[in-house]
């Protein structure tokens, strides 16, 4: 049994990881790699050749770990996709997403509009892949359920264990019969956390030889001292009770935006808040949510049981969902407080520029958020207290109130990574590689997992482990 890590390997986005058992291929996840000063067209070159592929196995549905399956069917892979009928469903929303981006980066070089996304730069001007691609992966999918054991072949069997990290969220585990010696590995995929609004908690793996895992926030720890209920309504009142402002709420519209509108639900449901009006503004997460109805067996009890009680988590008399463009630019003349919530959560892109371009300057406006700002973002200016910033072309003063939280982060932090990876029972666990964050992420798990007695690897792009 062989394991080579071809993506987020020291880095965070392109996880993409093969393993080989007696001449069968499995890709585990196939992410778009936007890297800081990574182009485009960098993925349509794989290490390897993608028709040699005989299965992918999908953890979840985000781009950096589903975004380049259409592009490895463009090149000739003719397999399966394994995942769960969420990440299935998901994944087509989020891939069909990246066409549209693609299709405006390439009018932008063309000259024909002024879209910016520094994620998906193309010199080339060439979509990376087209819906009809984006149409063929969801017709290569093959969706199975939590906990069931899937044969992939004579001698190989999968089975998904829930992470929490976003609806349908799985780690990949495998019991493989190689050469007559049972050996056992697992991808993590993404780790969630404990208690996050609408989905289940991670769930612990069963006995694992051999762990592939992330590690986005080693040497990092979720410090925030209130609870998320708390959080929320202190920064409502600050921002739209004791002034007649507006709270502006940058959110990511695939899972985040659905755990932030099932809190805010519980909050005005419970009469904790007069019903401030609430706003949507994203269609996409509009599709999301309706994703998140479909799969409704997929949410927490927490989620269910409010359902029963009250109804949809994701409808209340105070919340809006904006469809039509000419509605989010309307929401510009509402003068009453209120709420907006709009994607994308680093301000790179989406209609969420629009609401800071109107509201940047505004004394009587406040700035949420609530998720991780890379490097180089709108985001990430702001929040490290830039007094200009540059939005659509202008340069304009920041007058309005920055806030931020961690309690909606959908990652697990160091210690949530490090009770994950030491609850695997019956001291089974071999060898742990390290994948998907940055190196000091990593030798911050390392160091403390080597601690436990865990033997523990940081590979390099491409180098293969016998196993």
């Amino acid at each position: 049994m062989k394991l080579t890590i071809w993506g987020a390997a020291q880095q965070v986005t392109g996880s993409m990881h093969l393993l080989e058992v007696e001449g069968y291929h499995i890709l585990i996840d196939c992410g778009l790699n936007y890297e800081g000063g990574v182009e485009l067209a960098e993925n349509e070159n794989f290490p390897f050749f993608p028709s040699d592929i005989d299965v992918v196995v999908l953890t979840h549905a985000h781009i950096d770990h589903s975004g380049n399956i259409p592009t490895l069917i463009k090149a000739g892979f003719e397999g399966q996709i394994l995942c769960t009928y969420p990440t299935a469903d998901l994944t087509q929303l989020l891939l069909s997403d990246s066409v549209n981006i693609f299709l405006r980066k390439q009018d932008n070089k063309r000259g024909r509009g002024k879209f910016k996304h520094k994620r998906f730069v193309n010199n080339n001007s060439q979509p990376l892949y087209l819906q009809r691609h984006v149409n063929d992966t969801a017709d290569r999918t093959v969706a199975i359920a939590y906990h069931k054991e899937f044969k992939i072949n004579n001698n190989i069997t999968l089975k998904l264990i829930p992470t929490g990290h976003l609806l349908g969220a799985a780690a990949a585990h495998f019991t493989i019969n190689d050469n007559g010696v049972q050996k056992t590995i697992a991808f993590t995929g993404d780790i969630g956390r404990a208690n996050y609004p609408v989905l289940n908690n991670p769930e612990y793996l069963p006995e694992t030889q051999n762990l592939v895992c992330e590690s986005t926030y080693g040497g990092r720890f979720h410090t925030a001292k209130e609870s998320l209920q708390n959080t929320l309504i202190n920064v409502i009142t600050e921002a739209c009770i004791d002034q007649p402002g507006r709270l502006i709420i940058p959110a990511f519209s695939v899972g985040r935006t659905q755990s932030l509108v099932f809190t805010l639900n519980k909050i005005f449901t419970a009469g904790l808040l007069p019903p401030i009006p609430v706003f949507v503004d994203s269609p996409m997460a509009t599709m999301a949510t309706d994703i998140y109805r479909k799969h409704h067996a997929y949410v927490s009890e927490e989620a269910r049981s409010f359902y029963n009680k009250n109804g949809s988590e994701f409808e209340f008399d105070n919340l809006s969902y904006v469809k039509q463009l000419k509605e989010s630019k309307e929401i510009a003349n509402y003068f009453e407080p209120c709420i907006i919530i709009s994607s994308a959560g680093m301000l790179e892109g989406g209609r969420i520029q629009d609401h800071l371009f109107h509201n940047i300057q505004n004394l009587y406006a406040t700035i949420f958020f609530i998720g991780f700002c890379a490097r180089g973002t709108l985001g990430h200016r702001l929040l490290r207290g830039d007094s200009f910033v540059n939005i659509k072309g202008k340069e304009l003063a920041v007058f309005a109130t920055i806030k931020k939280t961690d309690l909606l982060s959908g990652h697990g932090d160091h210690q949530d990574i490090m009770e994950y990876v030491t609850k695997i029972p019956n001291q089974s666990l071999k060898k742990v590689f390290l994948v998907h964050g940055e190196l000091e992420s990593m030798n911050a798990l390392k160091v403390n997992m080597e601690l436990n007695r865990l033997e523990v690897v940081i590979p390099e792009k491409g180098i293969t482990y016998e196993l």
